[in-house]
C-alpha cells in the first residue's frame, strides 16, 4: 500500500532544500528586469497596439532594447511574428548560414523538431542541408560535451556551433548549465575565434543568475510562450546577440532591407510582452519547484528522473522514465484533468508536425502549448520519458502531481 501523504512530504521537504538559492535567483533576475524597464523609462505609451506597417512602433524598438540590456548583448529582436521557439531558431539559423558553411551541433543529436529544420538525419524540403549547408554532430560523452572533441572538429571551415540547452526528448543527457556553456564557447572560439556559437536557450531563461550570452554565446533564441512570457504573452519569440548577426536574422523573419524595421504588435500584445516579462522570474521559480516536486515525488514510486530532486537546474524540464505507454498515456489524462482549461478533455497520441512518433501532450493552457504553464508531453517510444514542465503556481503544480501519481501508481504494482 502507497502512503502518498508520505511521499508528498518528503517532496514538499525537497523542495524545501532548495528554496533559498531559487528565491535569491528569481530575486536577482527580478532586480535586472526592473533596472531595465526604469533605464529604458517604460510608460504606459509604449504598451499600445500598433497596425500595418508599424514603422516607429516604440513600444516595440524598447522592447528589443530592454532585452539586450537583460542579456547583455548588442541587439534583440523581439516578436509577435514568431510563431514559436523552434520559429525563432529556424529565423537565427536560416538568416546566419550560407551554402558551403558549415554547422557542428556539439551537443549531440537535436530533438526532433530542430531535426527537420537542420534537415538530418532525413533530409527535409527548405531546411539547412537542403539549402547547401553542411552539418556534423559531436555526441556527448555521457552528461558533458566533449570538449576536445570540439576543439578538433572546429576548423575554420565552421561558420557555426549549436549549443542546445535543454535535454529535448533524450532521456541519456543533462540540461548544460550556464558554466558548462562558457566552457564550450571558449572551446570553440580557442579553435576558431570567428565561429558563431548559437544557444537553444528555450526552458533556460531567468533559472540561474546568468545567461548564456554573458558567457561567450554570440547568438541566441527562444520562446515567449515558455519562461520569459511569464503566462502572460499569447505568442512570440526572440533572438538576441551581436548586432550584425541578429540583423541577418531579421531580413529573414520579415524581407532583406526591412529587417526588423517593420512588425505591427496587435491588440493587446505589447502589454502582454511587457507584463510577461515583469513577472517571468518569480514565474519561472514556481515552475522550478514543481519540477523538483515532481521528481521527488516520482522517485519516490520508484521510476528513474532526471534531474534528481537534490540536482541543480539549469530548465524548466522535468523528465521521467515510465517504462510503459499505458503509464505516459495516464500521466498526462492526469494532468490533463487537472488543468484550468479543457479539463474534460482526454489527451491521446498522435503525429504532430516535425516530430517523428506520436506525441502525447497534456496543456490545458491558457495560451495553447504554453510550457511556462503546466504541461507534460512525450513521445510513444521506449523508454517511455515523459516531459513535464511549467506550473503559473506551485500550489497548482503539487495538486497535478499527486493527481498523476495516484493514477500511475508505484513503478512496481
Amino acid at each position: 500500500m502507497i502512503d502518498y501523504n508520505t511521499i508528498e512530504e518528503t517532496a514538499l521537504a525537497a523542495v524545501a532544500l532548495h528554496s533559498k538559492e531559487l528565491e535569491e535567483a528569481a530575486l536577482y533576475n527580478t532586480e535586472k528586469v526592473i533596472t531595465a524597464f526604469r533605464n529604458n523609462m517604460v510608460s504606459d505609451f509604449y504598451l499600445k497596439p500598433t497596425t500595418g506597417y508599424a514603422y516607429s512602433d516604440v513600444g516595440r524598438e524598447k522592447l528589443d532594447l530592454i532585452y539586450a540590456e537583460i542579456f547583455k548583448t548588442e541587439a534583440a529582436l523581439v516578436r509577435s511574428q514568431f510563431v514559436s521557439g523552434t520559429h525563432a531558431l529556424a529565423v537565427a539559423l536560416l538568416g546566419n548560414l550560407r551554402a558551403g558553411d558549415e554547422l557542428i551541433a556539439v551537443t549531440g543529436t537535436p530533438y526532433d523538431t530542430m531535426q527537420t529544420i537542420i534537415g538530418y538525419p532525413e533530409k527535409t524540403e527548405g531546411s539547412l542541408v537542403d539549402l547547401g549547408i553542411e552539418y556534423r554532430e559531436i555526441p556527448m560523452t555521457g552528461e558533458h560535451v566533449d570538449l576536445e572533441a570540439v576543439k578538433k572538429a572546429v576548423t575554420a571551415k565552421t561558420k557555426m556551433i549549436h549549443i542546445q540547452r535543454s535535454c529535448g526528448y533524450s532521456s541519456l543527457r543533462k540540461t548544460i548549465d550556464i558554466a558548462e556553456i562558457g566552457r564550450i564557447c571558449k572551446a570553440a572560439k580557442e579553435a576558431n575565434p570567428d565561429v558563431i556559437c548559437f544557444v537553444d536557450n528555450c526552458y533556460g531563461e531567468f533559472i540561474e543568475k546568468q545567461e548564456p550570452t554573458e558567457v561567450g554565446a554570440d547568438l541566441m533564441a527562444g520562446s515567449l510562450i515558455k519562461n520569459l512570457g511569464g503566462g502572460f504573452a499569447p505568442t512570440g519569440g526572440y533572438i538576441v546577440g551581436r548586432s550584425d548577426l541578429v540583423e541577418k536574422a531579421s531580413y529573414r523573419l520579415t524581407a532583406p532591407g526591412l529587417g526588423g524595421e517593420m512588425g505591427a504588435t496587435l491588440g493587446d500584445t505589447a502589454r502582454e510582452f511587457y507584463q510577461g516579462l515583469f513577472m517571468a522570474p518569480h514565474i519561472v521559480m514556481q515552475a522550478v519547484k514543481t519540477s523538483i516536486f515532481a521528481a521527488s515525488v516520482f522517485k519516490s514510486l520508484g521510476y528513474s528522473v532526471k534531474p534528481q530532486p537534490e540536482d541543480k537546474r539549469s530548465d524548466i524540464i522535468q523528465a521521467i522514465t515510465l517504462e510503459t505507454k499505458k503509464r505516459l498515456c495516464d500521466f498526462c489524462v492526469a494532468i490533463q484533468s487537472n488543468s484550468p482549461v479543457d479539463a474534460h478533455v482526454e489527451p491521446v497520441p498522435s503525429p504532430l508536425p516535425g516530430y517523428q512518433d506520436e506525441i502525447i501532450m497534456a496543456a490545458g493552457t491558457f495560451v495553447q502549448g504554453a510550457s511556462i504553464e503546466l504541461s507534460a508531453d512525450g513521445p510513444c517510444r521506449e523508454p517511455y520519458n515523459v516531459f513535464f514542465q511549467g506550473g503559473l503556481t506551485f500550489e497548482h503544480g503539487r495538486l497535478a502531481i499527486m493527481a498523476a501519481a495516484k493514477r500511475v501508481g508505484g513503478k512496481n504494482e
